[in-house]
């Protein structure tokens, strides 16, 4: 089971089975999509894919069940992927030059930025200018062009979050200036400066509870700790116990069904979204990050152009 108010925290590829079906099916998700807060359609216009955004497994379920009985429309569904983000772990500075030099028409942009940590409160962006080393006109698009780096990541193109930047210093060019080049600036100075701050993968993690009889504990709790869950209590209820975990989301992939079968049908569970936290180096990841694994996977990460706001 979900809550309904999480946000939606996996996503797949999805295409009509019959090129035919290719407009039904959109219009049928975007009516969907306008029911239902958590779930989420976009396309891609790089490679005509369309990515559906939803809460987890149950969620996807029911949609795809809506697609075939209420709007007789059957379509290829790609395999769920965890939307991971990712932040950094320590301060750093870069500094971004957009310099093109050609015949009458140059471009200039030169920002020199702080990154620090900012945990739990999303992004903020200090100006720290003084003595007009960077007209004002040319702030908002440093800003902009920091905001949409964001979007992409460093590790494996996520949506970077909690970060602060300071606008440090920078020069201009009386002619050559403009908003496009300090928007370049700042997003080429937020790259190689997050590359510097030791940059991290978060993931999503479930708060779960299982409600299961005395007999088949052992077994749930030594499932839960192979899926890299954490045990944060147990209560009894009713002649059963009920076993309360933190569960990264990537592990709760085929949950039900395995604990279905491995409690003769007794047990029962509820799930929903507790927080964002770093996900550990785990096995096959490679010797750099955590992020390896996904990069050289170019389907485990939707395009930047269609990143979660």
């Amino acid at each position: 089971m979900h809550s309904p108010h999480h946000p939606p925290l996996c996503w797949a590829t999805i295409s009509a089975s019959t090129p035919d079906d290719y407009q039904r099916l959109l219009s049928s998700l975007t009516q969907l999509a306008q029911q239902d807060p958590t779930f989420r359609v976009s396309t891609n216009n790089e490679s005509t894919e369309t990515i559906i955004r939803f809460t987890g497994e149950l969620h996807l379920e029911i949609i795809i069940d809506r697609l075939i009985r209420e709007f007789k429309v059957e379509a290829n569904v790609g395999k769920p992927q965890v939307s991971y983000r990712e932040t950094i772990r320590k301060d750093s500075q870069a500094e971004g030059k957009f310099i093109r030099q050609s015949s009458g028409n140059g471009q200039y942009g030169h920002v020199k930025i702080r990154l620090e940590p900012n945990p739990g409160k999303g992004y903020d962006f200090v100006n720290q200018i003084t003595g007009g080393s960077i007209p004002t006109q040319y702030i908002t698009p440093i800003d902009a062009g920091i905001r949409q780096a964001m979007q992409g990541g460093v590790l494996a193109s996520n949506e970077m979050v909690d970060i602060k930047v300071t606008l440090l210093d920078g020069s201009y060019h009386e002619s050559y200036s403009s908003e496009m080049a300090f928007k370049i600036a700042g997003s080429m100075a937020f790259k190689e400066a997050a590359k510097k701050a030791s940059p991290v993968l978060l993931e999503p993690v479930m708060y779960v509870e299982v409600l299961v009889p005395e007999d088949f504990i052992g077994v749930i709790v030594g499932d839960m700790n192979s899926r890299r869950g954490r045990i944060e209590g147990m209560e009894h209820r009713a002649g059963s116990q009920v076993i309360k975990a933190i569960v990264p989301l990537s592990e709760m992939f085929g949950y039900a069904t395995h604990m279905r079968s491995s409690t003769q049908n007794r047990a029962t569970f509820s799930m929903h979204f507790a927080h964002y936290e770093e996900r550990p180096k785990l096995p096959g990841d490679g010797d750099e990050t955590a992020g390896v694994v996904l990069r050289r996977n170019p389907n485990t990460q939707p395009p930047a152009a269609d990143r979660l706001p």
